[in-house]
C-alpha cells in the first residue's frame, strides 16, 4: 500500500522538502502502525534537512520526530495498545507522512480533552524537558530556572512545567510579544535579549545569588554568560548550539562555584531509555496537561504539502510555541 510523505530530495533550504509517494511501513515486533493525524515540526528536522543531523542507524530517513494518530495495526508482542486507540509518540524519524511505525513503548495515550493536532505537539518537548530539566538537571520546587528560547516549543513547555512544579522561572526571548507570552505562561520575568543583558537581570532578580539551573539551546557566547548566571552548585544543561559549539571559555568559575555543565541529545538514545522516559512523562506530565496546568501552545498548522513553508517559519524564529503538519 502506498502513502504520501515528505522527502528530503537534497540537502539545502526548505525548498528541498517535497511531497511524494512511497510504500507504507509495516510494524515490526513491538511496534504500532499509526495513521498520522498530525506531526510536530522541530529544529532537529531543519538541521537534518540541511545535512547536519543524520538519522540514527535503522531509523526512517523521512523527517519528523513526534506524531499523533490512530493505531491501525500492531506488530507481534504489543500488549497495551489496540486498533483504534488514539496515541501520540516520540519517533526517531518518519513523522512527515500519512503513516508511521512507532515503538509501542514510546507511545502515550492522547491526553483527555486534546485533539490529535494538540497531542502531536507534546512528545518531543515533553520528553526533552522532563529528561533535561528534571532528571538530568535535577530541578526541584523552590529553585530558580533560567530558560533560553522561552517562546520556542521547548521553552514554553519548560516554563510551564517548572512553574507547575513550584520553581521560579526566568526566561529570555527576542521580542516584547514573546516576552509577554512567556510571562503569561509562568515566567516571573522574561528578558528581551535584544534590549537587555540577561546576566544583569538574573543578578537583580536573585539578589546576586544566580540561578540553580540553566536550560540552553543557544550556545556560542551564551556559554560563558550562563556560567556567570549560575549559583553555587548550579547546573547548566545544553540541548543545542544555535550559535555554535566551539568557543573559548574561562572554566575557572566552574571550579570555584562547583558547577555542573552537562548536555544530552534524545534522538539516538536506545529504545529502553525512551520507554522509561515515556513512563515518567505519562506519570508526571500528563496529569498537568489534562488538568490544564500545562497547555499546548500551537503557533500554526500546515498541510503536509506545505512542509517547506513550515520550515521557513521555524527558521524565522517568528513563532511562539509549536508548528505542526497535518496530512
Amino acid at each position: 500500500m502506498q502513502m504520501r510523505y515528505v522527502e528530503i530530495s537534497a540537502y539545502g533550504g526548505p525548498e528541498v522538502l517535497r511531497e511524494t509517494w512511497g510504500p507504507r511501513p509495516e510494524p515490526g515486533p513491538g511496534e504500532l502502525l499509526l495513521r498520522v493525524g498530525a506531526a510536530g515540526v522541530n529544529r532537529p528536522d531543519v538541521i537534518q534537512r540541511q545535512g547536519f543531523y543524520a538519522p540514527p542507524p535503522g531509523a526512517s530517513a523521512i523527517p519528523g520526530l513526534e506524531v499523533a494518530g490512530e493505531v491501525v495495526e500492531t506488530g507481534p508482542g504489543v500488549e497495551r495498545w489496540r486498533i483504534g486507540d488514539r496515541v501520540c509518540a516520540l519517533v526517531s524519524g518518519g513523522g512527515y507522512a500519512e503513516y508511521v511505525s512507532v515503538p509501542a513503548r514510546q507511545a502515550l495515550p492522547v491526553p483527555r480533552g486534546l485533539s490529535l493536532e494538540e497531542a502531536a505537539a507534546l512528545p518531543e518537548t515533553a520528553f526533552t524537558v522532563w529528561s533535561n530539566v528534571f532528571e538530568r538537571g535535577g530541578l526541584v520546587s523552590g529553585e530558580t530556572l533560567l530558560v533560553h528560547g522561552g517562546s520556542s516549543g521547548i521553552g514554553t513547555m519548560a516554563i510551564q512545567l517548572a512553574h507547575a512544579m513550584g520553581a521560579r522561572v526566568i526566561a529570555t526571548a527576542g521580542s516584547e510579544e514573546k516576552c509577554v507570552a512567556c510571562e503569561q505562561l509562568g515566567a516571573e520575568r522574561c528578558v528581551n535579549y535584544r534590549e537587555n543583558d540577561y546576566v544583569e537581570v538574573v543578578r537583580e532578580r536573585t539578589g546576586g545569588r544566580g540561578v540553580d539551573l540553566v536550560l540552553d539551546m543557544v550556545g556560542g557566547d551564551y556559554i560563558q554568560r550562563n556560567i556567570a548566571c549560575a549559583a553555587e552548585d548550579g547546573r547548566i544543561v545544553q540541548i543545542a548550539f544555535l550559535r555554535g559549539s566551539t568557543v573559548s571559555v574561562n572554566l575557572m568559575p566552574i571550579m570555584l562555584k562547583r558547577l555542573t555543565l552537562t548536555g544530552s541529545t534524545l534522538r539516538a538514545r536506545p529504545e529502553p531509555f525512551k520507554a522509561a522516559l515515556a513512563r515518567a512523562v505519562e506519570q508526571h506530565v500528563w496529569p498537568l496537561v489534562e488538568s490544564g496546568q500545562v497547555k499546548v501552545i500551537l503557533e500554526r498548522r500546515f498541510a503536509l504539502s506545505d512542509a517547506a513553508e513550515s520550515h521557513r517559519l521555524m527558521e524565522s524564529s517568528a513563532h511562539i510555541g509549536k508548528i505542526i503538519l497535518v496530512p
